[in-house]
């Protein structure tokens, strides 16, 4: 099989061209506040996630990304950074004694959680992927209420 010289000059050229093609790799910050804490022990943790049916999540083994807050004046914020375009949940542990998990009582938490866009958890209003979600395709920053049972 003969290469011709044009051959390889078009396939350098285009290997060259190739190189300097940048993909699509945008990424965006999401900022979670935290805030009225019922007091300051422990640590927030933040799980992001990034698949329908992947919360619940009780035992955090389904999270795209994890973080850990500290508390201060009964707050807490934390910056996931380099989070590509795409529909995201965010999970919230008040992590009182920091275990890294939801402690219950008989039943219900003991720890304060929450979800993105729930202000009440309850038998008829149970967090899922689907609920939860929201789009990011710019940097945005989310408020999470921690709920107390």
């Amino acid at each position: 099989m003969k290469i011709t010289f044009l051959t390889l000059v078009a396939f350098a050229l285009s290997l060259t061209l190739y190189s300097f093609a940048k993909p699509n790799t945008e990424t965006f910050s999401l900022t979670i506040d935290v805030k009225n804490l019922r007091n300051e022990k422990g640590v927030v943790q933040f799980a992001l996630y990034n698949k329908d049916g992947s919360i619940p999540d009780e035992d955090y083994e389904n999270y795209y990304k994890i973080l850990k807050g500290e508390i201060i004046n009964g707050s807490s914020t934390i910056t996931f950074k380099n989070i590509p375009i795409g529909k995201y949940a965010v999970n919230i542990l008040h992590d009182e004694n920091k275990n890294g998990k939801i402690d219950k009582g008989f039943i219900l938490p003991i720890e304060g959680i929450g979800f993105s866009n729930f202000q009440s958890i309850g038998l008829t209003n149970r967090p899922n992927f689907s609920r939860a979600s929201f789009e990011l395709k710019e940097n945005k920053t989310i408020n999470v209420k921690v709920i107390y049972m």
